[in-house]
Parts: structure tokens; sequence; C-alpha cells
């Protein structure tokens, strides 16, 4: 049953009900049933994350979704961000469901002692969040109660900050630039609601301004949006339907983690000293992200992304064999691939594939059986060609 019903046809809740990606049931208000197709994306965009973390030198973490409240009472959250926040009593302990990541990732941090030499020190987690949205603002998969974030916490010294900034706008700018988004900067001041002092804070905002000069971005000022540990870039896209949404993310904190959580290293001189905690998110939140995309591209995801990437048709039952030689090698070659031999017109078969949004049809009757080819339909376009499959597969596996 899809409790949250959509709008439009182009509304993502009408694309992964269509495409059988997710469902959301009466029972988990706020969240998401991920059907196999549906996590084959989630699954191929967190293959992604690593990649980016991988060659930004990420060492990998998880923490636990069930924590003590006094870590977020540490951390200043239970001030600031209570109401938000899912908590229950057990054995006389308050217990919570964590919001964010950022407080685990200092004890983490805290596990050694840290030298000058270790850092920067960057700690990637994707977590599973959850944050307790009234329900009149939960919205499909814009805002959610379970969220999963690409995190990252890196602990440098304060000559490294400029630089490490610097790399995380990289990260997030090459990421939107693979989908063609169009970006907007924004960098986020001190709230009325804020940890530490004003002089830190004027630091803190001149050093995020000087990496966005840096990499020559251009970008607003949000007055008074910055988190209540430190100010952030915010990068925002707009959505195929005008509305505009953060997702990316740089924030400094000289407060939050470090003074709260009492985080030191040995510095050069032997003498300790509180390193910088940069928080870096490149998707922001998966759920958001995903629904953004199928909005853009109507279901249309790219190959890489697509839950098949190919089917094949054979014209007739006659050509089931040569239809199941070619599904097995796509298969071997690590290409999502399905093979539709239902009893229906060839007709009807390709439309069902095109409303999958696959990416490619093959369809092979004699001809093709006999000049081992396939005729190839692409997505989006009714021009048929038909080539060997064997270049078919070599042109393919370099898309993907």
């Amino acid at each position: 049953m899809l409790k949250d019903k959509p709008k439009s046809t182009n509304d993502h809740r009408a694309i992964g009900q269509n495409l059988d990606l997710f469902s959301f049931q009466e029972i988990a208000p706020g969240a998401l049933f991920w059907h196999p197709k549906g996590m084959i994306i989630f699954r191929e965009l967190e293959k992604y994350a690593r990649k980016i973390n991988d060659k930004g030198q990420y060492d990998e973490i998880s923490t636990p979704i069930l924590v003590k409240k006094e870590v977020f009472e540490k951390s200043g959250h239970w001030q600031y961000f209570k109401k938000n926040m899912f908590y229950f009593k057990h054995n006389g302990d308050i217990l919570t469901l964590k919001p964010m990541n950022c407080p685990e990732a200092a004890y983490v941090y805290n596990s050694k002692i840290r030298s000058w030499r270790d850092l920067p020190l960057r700690l990637a987690e994707i977590g599973r969040l959850h944050r307790n949205e009234l329900s009149g603002t939960l919205g499909g998969m814009f805002r959610v109660r379970q969220i999963t974030m690409d995190d990252a916490h890196i602990f440098c010294r304060l000559n490294q900050v400029e630089d490490e900034v610097v790399k995380t706008l990289d990260e997030i700018e090459n990421f939107y630039r693979l989908f063609g988004f169009k970006t907007d900067y924004f960098l986020a001041t001190k709230p009325d609601k804020a940890l530490g002092d004003q002089k830190t804070w004027d630091e803190a905002e001149k050093m995020l301004a000087n990496a966005l000069k840096r990499k020559k971005i251009k970008y607003k000022v949000a007055e008074k949006e910055g988190a209540f540990y430190g100010p952030k870039i915010e990068v925002h896209i707009h959505d195929s339907q005008g509305r505009d949404w953060q997702l990316g993310t740089s924030q400094l904190d000289f407060f939050m983690l470090p003074e709260k959580f009492n985080l030191n290293y040995s510095a050069e001189n032997g003498e300790k000293e509180k390193p910088v905690a940069i928080h870096r998110a490149v998707f922001g939140s998966f759920e958001r992200f995903i629904a953004i995309l199928l909005e853009e591209t109507g279901g249309a995801l790219p190959i890489w992304l697509s839950p098949v990437q190919v089917t094949v048709i054979p014209i007739s039952e006659k050509f089931t064999g040569y239809a199941e030689k070619i599904l097995k090698i796509l298969k071997e070659n690590n290409i999502r691939a399905e093979l539709n031999k239902a009893n229906e017109t060839l007709g009807k078969r390709i439309r069902a594939a095109e409303l999958q949004k696959i990416p490619y049809i093959l369809i092979v009757g004699e001809k093709e059986e006999k000049s081992e080819s396939v005729a190839v339909r692409e997505r989006d376009t009714k021009k048929q060609e038909t080539v060997k499959f064997q270049k078919f597969l070599e042109q393919t596996l370099k898309k993907i």
C-alpha cells in the first residue's frame, strides 16, 4: 500500500511505484521499504560514495545506532535538537536513536592517543539516522524519519583546514557534475544560539570563504544559518520543479567535537593541542538525493545506476536459446540483464521494457542468431540498429 501518495506522474513516489523501487507502508511512517530494484540503486550509490572516500584517503567506520543520551548532552544536541530525537527509558538509562553521526566519531578519535603525524585523520561513515520529524512535515523521500547519510569527519591541524575544505569542495563539485546538476553555494554564518566565542567564529567563517575563493566558486551568505557549533558551506540544487534543496555540506567545528569531547593530539613540541573538525557530506541524504534524481530523469537513470541495464527479447520461442546464451554472457560480464520471453506480442514486450526505462533492448531472431548479432534499441529513441553482439558488449562495458 502506497501511503504517501504522489501528486503527479513525475513525482518520485509515482516513479518509484511504477519501477518497483520502493514503497511506503503505514506501519513505518516516514521510512522506506526498499525493493530489490531500488536496492540496486542504493548499493551503486554506496559504492560510489566509497569510491570517493577511497580516493580521498578516508578510513571507514561504523558506530552504534542506539546510545545513551549522555553522548548528546555532551555534544549539545540534547539542548538544541532534543525535540527531533527519538528516545526511551531502559534499565534506568535514557537511550536515543542517533540523529547524526558526529559525536560518535569523536569516540573513535579518542580511542587512542593521537599525534600531529596522524592528522589529517579522515573518518567516513555511511550511517542510518533517525529524526523525529513532525507528521505534517513528512513528504516522500524529501523529508523522512529514517535517513542514510554519507558522513565524514576530518580531524586536522589549524594550518590544514583550508586545504582540507578545498578537497571536500572538489569531492562535492565532481559528484554533482557527474549528474549535470547546477549547484549554488552558500556560506552559512553564526546563528543566534551557538557555542563558542565570536572571534573564533569570525576566523572559521573567513577560512571557509578563503576555500571558496581558492576554488573560484561564487557564493551567497546565508546569515545565521550555520550549525550551532560552526559555520558551513551549503551546496544547493534546484530540482525539476524548481524547488531548492540543500544536499552537500562542509562545516567547520572548533567547539562541539574538539571541546565537548576533549579531543587532543601531541604537537611537534610535545604539547597537547586541539584538532579542528570538518563535517563533510557529499550526497547529504541518500533518500533526498535519489528522489531528486528520479524526478530529474523521470526514472531514466544513467546506465551505471539502472537496476536493469539490458533486456533481451527473442522474436519468438524458437530463438529463446540464442537469447539465453546472450543473457548468460551479459551476466558473466556483470551487466544487469533480464530475459523477456513472456507469451505476448513483440510490441508489448518492447513497450514493457520502455516503460521500465531500461537503457538497452536487444531483440534477436533468425538473422541475428545466424550473424551472432543483436538488434539494439537504445532508450528514448525509436532507432533500431543491428550490430555484432561482441561489439555491443565491448561498448556497453565501457559505459558502466
